[in-house]
Formats: structure tokens, sequence, C-alpha cells
């Protein structure tokens, strides 16, 4: 680990406790620009975050549309689940990056669905496994019917302590808010 420290710090990239979370360093530069703010939603607004966040567009909070989580960038992943037969095709926002988009600073985050489901969700996990804000499955848009219009998604089948109870109860669907603490 010193080893890696001392080579971030030579290189001049960030030494940010999200660095050490496994998300990308930034390069850290007396010049840095502050992350560019969020525009206004022009759709249907499908996700708010608050809490211990940088950059928002709407008080204390962000808002975002479909397009707006698009915009950040889309990876996608197949994997079982419990919740389909046969494994699936997921495609979203890695959550480290939209948590890295919005400047958030925490420990954890408490998910809430539409129906008031609510789950916590340590941080640490969303650049560990590659959590992804999922948007489509099989690549049509996630309906409320079918568990949209976000779910959280784990690669279940890239770990097999991910096939448990512990990591389906924080994979929430129907999601609506994020609060980051």
């Amino acid at each position: 680990m010193q080893q890696i420290e001392r080579r971030r710090l030579m290189l001049g990239l960030s030494l940010s406790p999200l660095a050490f979370s496994g998300a990308s360093a930034q390069p850290a530069s007396p010049s840095a620009q502050p992350a560019p703010p969020l525009p206004a939603p022009s759709g249907r607004v499908i996700l708010s975050v608050s809490g211990r966040i940088g950059v928002t567009n709407d008080g204390d909070a962000a808002r975002f549309d479909r397009a707006m989580l698009e915009e950040i960038g889309m990876t996608s992943f197949t994997t079982a689940t419990p919740w389909y037969d046969g494994p699936v095709t997921f495609e979203g926002v890695p959550m480290a990056r939209l948590l890295q988009r919005i400047g958030a600073q925490g420990e954890s985050v408490r998910a809430i669905a539409l129906n008031d489901y609510s789950t916590e969700i340590p941080i640490a996990d969303f650049a560990r496994y590659d959590v992804l804000l999922a948007l489509k499955r099989d690549g049509h848009y996630l309906t409320v019917r079918d568990k949209g219009p976000l779910f959280i998604v784990y690669p279940y089948d890239s770990d097999p302590a991910l096939k448990s109870p512990r990591y389906y109860g924080r994979s929430a669907w129907q999601l609506a808010r994020l609060v980051v603490h």
C-alpha cells in the first residue's frame, strides 16, 4: 500500500477517499476546476440525490432526468439474478461515476424506492463491485412494472459472495431517491 501511495504522490494523483475506495484517481493540481454545474432536467425527473453532495441543481439536491443520467456514461454487464429467468444484460450508469459527478462525500447511501422501500449501501461497494444504476434490461428501458425506471444492480455472477441476501437486499428497484451519508 505504501508503494501505491508513493507512486500516486509521484504522479500527482489525488489521495481522496474515493481514490482509496477503488474509484479512478483524478490528477491533483492547484488550478483544479470544480465539477461542472449540473443543468436543470428538461424531462421527467427520475432520480433525486441529496445529502453530502457538492454539485446540485435544485436547492440542496441533484435532480436527474433519463437523458442526464445517460450523459454521465453508460456501461453494461450480463448476470443471473433471482428476479429473472436466466442471465440478463443490464445497462446503466456506474454508481461510482454518478457519485463522482455530484461530488458525493460520505460512507454510505440510503436508496429509497417509489414504494418507500429503503436500504443502506456502503459507497465502497460501488467501486469494488462495479455496481450499476440500471436504466435498461436486455436493451429495453426499465418500466415501473419491470423494476424501473431505475434499479441498483450488482454483477452477481462476478463474485460468489454477491449471491446472498445481503447484496440482493441492497439491490433497490423502482429507485427514486438517494441520500448520501
